[in-house]
């Protein structure tokens, strides 16, 4: 379902929610820079049925003149927009709408996040700055290799395609070198969005890889 919720600066965003109300564990499902559409509920959903309560804010209602709940379309136009939108974005602003997510998972005893593209490099810094979640899980997130030395205060995973062309090899190598004691996978046929199902960019064997791995990481820390 859709809901509202408000940040600590008062700041006032949309959410979709779903998932069993008593389940133990909730995770926070951070978005691609084309907001919480279809793929991203999905994705929400598909926690939802493993016995998770999930939740994906709506992170560009921060962004001026945008709304709420802004779902773009998967095409140049779309990109081009995502990609404007997340540069008026800081991350601190967008924390404080992650923090107010994992807030509306009151109910559960334990907190995860996870996310891909944007989402992933947001699960990232997330892992670095809050002391809300007990996991993360980083899909292809681009721009993590800039904050690669921060110290994460929580287990964290990746996942990166070895033929994304947005996501240099380098720049894994890079948070390879930085945290020697990460679990970061690559995929070596795998390009970014690899696990955007629907689309060109899905890779399936990648993804049913990474999602499983999710799961066994994420049951590790769960309530």
């Amino acid at each position: 379902m859709d809901i509202t919720l408000t940040a600590a600066d008062g700041h006032s965003f949309a959410a979709y929610l779903c998932g069993p109300e008593d389940a133990r564990t909730g995770v926070v499902v951070l978005p691609e820079i084309f907001g919480i559409n279809g793929h991203i509920r999905q994705m929400a959903d598909r926690f939802a049925a493993q016995g998770y309560r999930a939740i994906c804010p709506s992170l560009f209602d921060r962004a001026p003149g945008v709304g709420t709940g802004l779902q773009l379309d998967y095409d140049d136009a779309g990109r081009d927009r995502g990609m404007a939108l997340r540069r008026t974005i800081r991350d601190e602003d967008a924390l404080l709408d992650i923090e107010a997510a994992a807030a509306a998972l009151n109910g559960q005893a334990a907190r995860l996040v996870t996310g891909y593209c944007w989402g992933g490099y947001l699960s990232w810094r997330t892992a670095c700055l809050s002391d809300t979640f007990a996991a993360a899980s980083c899909w292809y997130g681009g721009g993590i290799a800039r904050h690669a030395h921060d110290t994460p205060r929580i287990p964290v995973q990746m996942h990166f395609g070895g033929k994304d062309g947005s996501i240099p090899a380098s720049d894994v190598e890079t948070i390879r070198a930085a945290q020697p004691g990460l679990p970061i996978h690559v995929y070596p046929e795998a390009g970014h969005a690899f696990g955007r199902e629907g689309t060109k960019a899905h890779h399936p064997a990648s993804a049913a890889l990474a999602w499983e791995r999710t799961l066994a990481f994420f049951a590790q820390y769960a309530a």
